[in-house]
């Protein structure tokens, strides 16, 4: 059986799932994502999710807490968080000035944790599954350092990127039937006892 390590961008994904599907299919069960992935002969070794916490929307925070508990319940994905920086930003026209949140690090803890396993040779296969054309040199550099390994590019929904196709071996998208058949159960119970519910604006 040859291995195959997960990487999910995590802002990448939720923002081409909401484009193409709206709220449906953000209660997704990423383990059973990346399975239903594979080729006959490959063996699901490990699961990355990069994500940050959601700033400025306690109601948004719930709502993805309650997910990456439920995630953490019933699946071994691992949860590498980065942050969201504020910054001030001010119209050009009216001279009004306001803050917003810019996501960081999320790009870059994939990229690292690529090129660690590559050097480390701990895949025969990467499914990248995000569009962000700036892991490009992440990629480039994972089949320098691991040229044995596959890198396959995933694509979200109503997400692509030629320069990241070009940089890995193979890319395709993810298909709705795929997404439909991998969501989480409704309701799951962590070790504590704790329920974990579907949002209902995910539904």
């Amino acid at each position: 059986m040859t291995q195959v390590m997960a990487y999910v961008d995590g802002f990448n994904l939720y923002h081409g799932l909401k484009a193409k599907h709206g709220r449906r299919y953000l209660w997704l069960d990423l383990e059973g994502l990346a399975q239903r992935l594979l080729k006959p002969g490959q063996r699901l070794a490990g699961i990355t999710y990069f994500t940050a916490s959601v700033r400025n929307d306690p109601a948004a925070l719930a709502r993805q807490n309650a997910y990456l508990s439920a995630l953490r319940a019933v699946t071994s994905v691992e949860v590498v968080r980065g942050r969201f920086q504020h910054k001030r930003v001010t119209c050009r026209s009216c001279g009004a000035s306001w803050t917003t949140y810019e996501e960081k690090e999320t790009d870059v803890n994939i990229a690292v944790r690529l090129v660690e396993d590559a050097a480390r040779q701990r895949y025969d296969s990467a499914l990248v599954i995000s569009a962000d054309s700036d892991l490009c040199p992440a990629v480039r550099s994972a089949k320098r350092l691991h040229p044995s390994g596959k890198v396959v590019i995933v694509f979200p929904p109503n997400r692509h990127s030629d320069e990241l196709r070009r940089a890995g071996d193979s890319a395709f998208s993810v298909g709705d039937a795929v997404l439909r058949s991998a969501q989480l159960p409704e309701a799951i119970t962590d070790h504590r006892g704790v329920v974990f519910t579907r949002p209902a604006t995910w539904k």
